[in-house]
């Protein structure tokens, strides 16, 4: 599929507005823009049937204003015209200084600065709108299916008055579904930048050997200690809480960091456990909305300790630190979590007895000072006994420290990954995920 025609009307757009914005500056100020487009096909099925389908064109832009050490900020949706979109970024712009003139000084304002230019481009190979329905739905013929599709372009750009100027643009598209037998059901997911038939079928099927297994008799499980499995999504889910102020350094430093001990070196993690910050998987752009560039790789923890948390320039001011091009809110934008030596094939001869969880949700901390996360088992989890799958269990709620989890008790990584993108389309369609494997933990803690 070539490169959308609206990613390049989008760019031509962008450069007009934002040259308007830019040379309309007065005295000291200084600004930097960002833009937010997307054009996406939607298609919500139920029951293996369409339920709804819509097209999505938008576009959103953010001024952020500096002026007498002063910031502002403010953003809105455009109409894609640009007289009428210059002068709706105009009066804003106005508004921003109406803003700064009762605003206090920032203490901690970062000055706006040229972190050079970037510019990338990545075309994918998705369905033709008229084919996504087939596509979808022919594999999945017998199956109680519901889910969302989404499939088109994404843009993220950002200039700035100092010069600045960065640019990324790319196709993607997920399937997030679940597949149902009465009231249980099996989540799956399938993403990526070109759609593969084969590789859809094989997703599907996967889900239908899990909810064939949730015919099994409903076991019963009681609360205590239990060596579990987590399929690469639980793990997924897992780690997500890292972006909860874990590996914040503003979060350190303030004293909320659930990782403080990890920083503070009082605590460490299991040597198997390896996470970087990896734009490689190509997930989201390396710059931020101040368009500061990471570097390509991040690590974050090596061999179970801290090598970085994740610095934001602001953060960087205000307490001393070195800024790694992270956003402001401090969180891991494509977290890769390496692999381990555990082989697909022997997690459940490795496992033994315990539980095979494929999902969690629910998840927030119960403890932060210790890492303690608590949080429900969701959709296709098992008792195993023996090696061998006995049945589907009843929903459980667990509480777990990382630092036990992911630490002591954690015994084997799986040689095999699986990418879990963001889906989420609050808004706007979002970028970012994580790539992780699954991990087998000993004396894992159910509480209900």
């Amino acid at each position: 599929m070539s490169q959308s025609p609206f990613v390049t009307t989008v760019r031509q757009h962008f450069d007009a507005v934002a040259d308007c914005v830019l040379q309309s500056l007065q005295g000291d100020e200084a600004a930097t823009l960002n833009l937010n487009a997307e054009e996406t096909l939607f298609v919500r099925f139920n029951n293996n049937r369409v339920r709804q389908n819509t097209n999505v064109e938008q576009i959103a832009m953010g001024l952020q204003l500096q002026g007498a050490g002063r910031t502002a900020a403010m953003s809105r949706t455009l109409s894609g015209k640009v007289e009428a979109d210059c002068a709706a970024m105009l009066q804003m712009l106005t508004q921003c200084r109406d803003e700064l003139a009762v605003l206090p000084p920032d203490p901690h304002q970062v000055p706006l600065e040229n972190h050079g230019s970037s510019d990338e481009t990545f075309s994918g190979q998705l369905l033709a709108p008229d084919a996504v329905v087939d596509a979808v739905v022919g594999p999945a013929q017998g199956c109680d299916m519901a889910g969302l599709y989404a499939a088109g372009s994404i843009v993220r750009a950002n200039r700035n008055s100092k010069g600045q100027r960065h640019w990324f643009a790319t196709q993607t598209f997920f399937m997030d579904y679940s597949l149902y037998n009465g009231s249980r059901a099996v989540k799956g997911s399938y993403a990526g930048t070109h759609w593969e038939p084969a590789q859809w079928a094989a997703n599907l099927a996967h889900s239908k050997h899990l909810l064939a297994l949730m015919d099994k008799p409903l076991q019963t499980v009681k609360p205590g200690q239990y060596r579990t499995y987590l399929a690469p999504r639980a793990v997924a889910d897992l780690v997500g809480m890292m972006g909860w102020n874990a590996l914040s350094a503003s979060a350190w430093k303030q004293g909320r960091s659930p990782f403080k001990k990890l920083a503070d070196k009082e605590s460490r993690l299991s040597t198997q456990l390896h996470i970087t910050e990896n734009f490689g998987l190509g997930l989201t752009p390396r710059f931020n909305t101040l368009g500061e560039v990471s570097a390509p790789a991040v690590p974050l923890i090596t061999a179970g300790e801290l090598s970085t948390l994740l610095i934001s320039s602001r953060t960087s001011k205000e307490f001393g630190l070195v800024a790694n091009g992270a956003n402001e809110s401090e969180g891991p934008r494509a977290l890769d979590m390496a692999p381990g030596s555990l082989e697909e094939k022997d997690v459940l001869r490795q496992l033994g007895t315990g539980l095979y969880l494929s999902n969690l949700h629910y998840l927030n901390w119960s403890d932060p000072v210790s890492a303690r996360v608590t949080g429900m088992t969701r959709y296709a989890c098992f008792w195993v006994e023996n090696g061998e799958i006995v049945g589907p269990i009843k929903d459980m709620r667990w509480d777990e420290s990382l630092y036990d989890a992911l630490g002591d008790k954690l015994l084997a990584l799986t040689t095999h990954t699986a990418i879990d993108p963001a889906v989420d389309t609050y808004y706007h369609r979002a970028l970012g995920g994580s790539r992780t494997p699954g991990a087998l933990i000993d004396n894992f803690t159910f509480t209900l």
